[in-house]
């Protein structure tokens, strides 16, 4: 992936909390985001146009424009949109891809970029990564990061339950993808940066940490908080090395071979759990399934529909994903044979751990 975005490093406004979205048109009207309410709002197909509605009286200005699919074209057509007029800023309300579509198309006119986000369903919250589908497989873009990011806890807790709680998997596989980071400096002499690194771990070991659940909402604010922290950490170093690593190249594998088999956070937390096996790191192998299984996520290939078979080939294939990566997958260069063996090496190891 090339250098992402680094124009803005952190945003100049987050909120995370119930009642958070009475606050978005008064930072909208802060000068030094748009002057006169000249803005364009961005929804999906879920509460993104119940929140417009309600911000309409302080908006009169706005408008409304409606995404859906999270794909590229969908991404080039509302940047068509925003040339035909003048805009102060771009307001994306909604879940993951919703707010993918509009990082891109706000960083392509070059406007400044609001989140709302609706759900926590992984760190595309506040990254500088937009995620977007074209010709059927998922690709990553640099883009830049939202100025402001605001989640309302009361979206948050009315969306889908599972869908939040994919965010934990997202978070977790911080730490699968740091020590990635660590071994391509160790064995091909790659730099860490250190700020990048703290803020990724620092959110991850907050949640692997904490005994709330959604239901919970000091748990979500944590949560929230470390999607953020994650967004923040690939903004500081201009890649998404601090929170994609092994990991992640088993998810957008899996996305390739087996597209609509899950979500991004619950593919990333099982492939994060499987290279923390491969890596022989008992201890917070031991952490992270605890918390998968805490949280009802999947930690065997079949939890998400995949057969052992399926999911040996998309961990043949995830290399192949990111091919400038370094990590525990291309360090141990398993074959057809050998990941069979360690997959099921690591079904033994769960059920050890389960027992």
């Amino acid at each position: 992936m090339p250098l992402l975005a680094r124009t803005i490093l952190t945003p100049l406004h987050i909120d995370v909390r119930r009642g958070a979205v009475a606050d978005l048109a008064t930072i909208l009207a802060d000068g030094r985001i748009s002057a006169g309410g000249d803005v364009a709002v961005v929804v999906g197909p879920g509460q993104g146009g119940q929140i417009a509605d309600l911000l309409r009286p302080s908006l009169r200005s706005a408008d409304v424009f409606t995404v859906a699919g999270g794909t590229l074209d969908a991404a080039d057509e509302l940047g068509g949109k925003l040339r035909e007029r003048s805009y102060d800023a771009v307001v994306g309300i909604g879940g993951g891809k919703t707010i993918d579509v509009a990082k891109y198309a706000a960083t392509r006119r070059g406007l400044p970029m609001v989140t709302m986000a609706t759900s926590l369903a992984n760190d595309g919250i506040a990254s500088p990564v937009a995620s977007l589908i074209t010709g059927g497989l998922k690709g990553s873009y640099g883009v830049h990061i939202p100025i402001a990011v605001i989640v309302d806890l009361d979206f948050v807790a009315a969306g889908p339950d599972q869908h939040n709680r994919a965010g934990i998997g997202d978070v977790i596989s911080n730490i699968s993808a740091l020590a990635d980071w660590e071994l391509a400096r160790q064995v091909r002499g790659e730099p860490v940066d250190g700020l990048a690194a703290s803020l990724a771990r620092m959110g991850a070991e907050a949640v692997l940490a904490h005994t709330g659940d959604m239901t919970d909402d000091a748990f979500v604010t944590v949560l929230a908080e470390a999607l953020i922290s994650s967004g923040l950490a690939m903004a500081v170093c201009g890649s998404s090395r601090p929170a994609s690593g092994g990991c992640h190249e088993i998810m957008h594998a899996v996305d390739a071979l087996f597209p609509g088999t899950s979500s991004h956070g619950e593919l990333a937390g099982l492939g994060a759990l499987f290279c923390t096996f491969l890596r022989g790191d008992e201890r917070r192998f031991a952490e992270m399934a605890a918390c998968l299984g805490r949280h009802r996520l999947p930690r065997h290939p079949a939890d998400v529909g995949l057969t052992d078979d399926q999911f040996v080939e998309a961990v043949q294939f995830a290399p192949a994903t990111r091919p400038d990566r370094y990590t525990i997958l291309e360090h141990l260069a398993m074959s057809v044979t050998e990941t069979r063996e360690r997959l099921a090496d690591y079904a033994g190891a769960l059920r050890d751990h389960s027992g």
